[in-house]
């Protein structure tokens, strides 16, 4: 049986203050502070909820990210 992989550390980092950012502004910041992943989704958006190590989700409106979570 095959070893079960360990989740890679995630970037010790302030989610909060990717608030209040232009998004592309917050997706270069965090793709320098070593998010893998970064997802953009607009308000509302239906997504699944599988937690995936080394991924930021950002919540734009407008241009803007209104609410940033890991996973």
């Amino acid at each position: 049986m095959a070893p079960i992989p360990s989740p890679s550390a995630e970037p010790a980092d302030n989610l909060d203050e990717y608030v209040g950012l232009e998004a592309g502004a917050a997706e270069e910041r965090a793709r320098e502070r070593g998010w893998t992943t970064v997802r953009k989704l607009p308000p509302g958006a239906i997504i699944t909820m599988e937690y995936r190590s080394g991924r930021l989700n950002l919540e734009v409106d407008e241009g803007r990210v209104r609410r940033s979570w890991k996973g």
